[in-house]
């Protein structure tokens, strides 16, 4: 599951701890860029007014950029502050058609909230932003990611989503069905940033593991951690449930990257039998 592309080809020094994510350079996807930035000291990336994740690999510091699915194909900028100094890098983001997915939900409140739903869905996308906005320093990003659960993937990331009839947002991760009550793993060492029970989330988790990359994890039966509470990979945040808008039991998994919901795929390692990100 590796994507070359002639202009994006960028050889990595990998090992199972920095093996930085693939790239793709599509709406939802993540682009790889090198710095020519010579020292010790980070410079500043933004792109679309989000400071940017910036690594140092091999002696060479790079910009990870995440794609949102709204961007549009063609040429993007990313701004680089380098002690003092301003400039630009251009890079091109290929065009990327999402397949479209019908979806039946039993209670039709979850697509078509009461009018005293509002203010509450109002407030949780508030704070769900404020914690997928958050920017934590971290010199030591973890990327060796590894699945929370087994399962069956059901559910692929940038589907267009239609429930019961009515369009709505693309799928912002991918769902893994499994049994109720199936224990669910941190992916990577990071701090709980936010849990809650939301009115389309169901009971949920973020994750910050430094440098604007989040971790979601969404529908869950029970929360076992709590808001700034220190994560090692492997540690238990809770089991699989059916909170939430869902047809059954399963997990939501959603990556963020500099406030960019991107292909989880990019991040974990391949599993038989997972889809290939095409």
């Amino acid at each position: 599951m590796m994507f070359r592309f002639r202009y994006w080809l960028i050889l990595l020094v990998c090992s199972p701890v920095w093996a930085l994510p693939q790239q793709f350079p599509v709406p939802g996807g993540v682009v790889i860029l090198p710095l020519e930035i010579e020292g010790n000291v980070a410079p500043e990336v933004t792109y679309q007014k989000q400071q940017v994740m910036v690594v140092k690999q091999d002696s060479q510091w790079q910009a990870v950029v995440g794609i949102p699915l709204s961007a549009e194909p063609g040429n993007h900028k990313i701004l680089v502050e380098n002690q003092g100094a301003l400039s630009s890098f251009i890079f091109e983001v290929k065009d990327k058609a999402y397949p479209t997915q019908r979806i039946n939900v039993p209670d039709d409140r979850k697509v078509n909230p009461y009018a005293e739903d509002m203010d509450r869905i109002e407030t949780e996308t508030a704070k769900i932003n404020k914690a997928l906005r958050h920017w934590r320093a971290n010199d030591s990003v973890p990327f060796n990611f590894v699945w929370p659960i087994e399962g069956r993937v059901s559910g692929l990331f940038g589907r267009r989503r239609v429930f019961n009839g009515e369009e709505r947002n693309p799928h912002s991760g991918i769902d893994i069905a499994a049994a109720t009550g199936t224990e669910i793993m941190a992916p990577a060492n990071g701090i709980v940033t936010d849990t809650g029970d939301y009115f389309f989330n169901g009971n949920t988790v973020m994750i910050d593991h430094g440098q604007g990359l989040v971790t979601m994890f969404c529908h869950l039966d029970r929360i076992d951690v709590k808001a700034g509470q220190n994560i090692q990979q492997g540690d238990i945040i809770g089991t699989v449930g059916a909170t939430g808008r869902v047809t059954g039991p399963h997990l939501h998994l959603g990556v963020s990257l500099n406030d960019a919901r991107v292909e989880p795929l990019l991040f974990f390692p391949e599993r038989e039998g997972y889809p290939s990100v095409e």
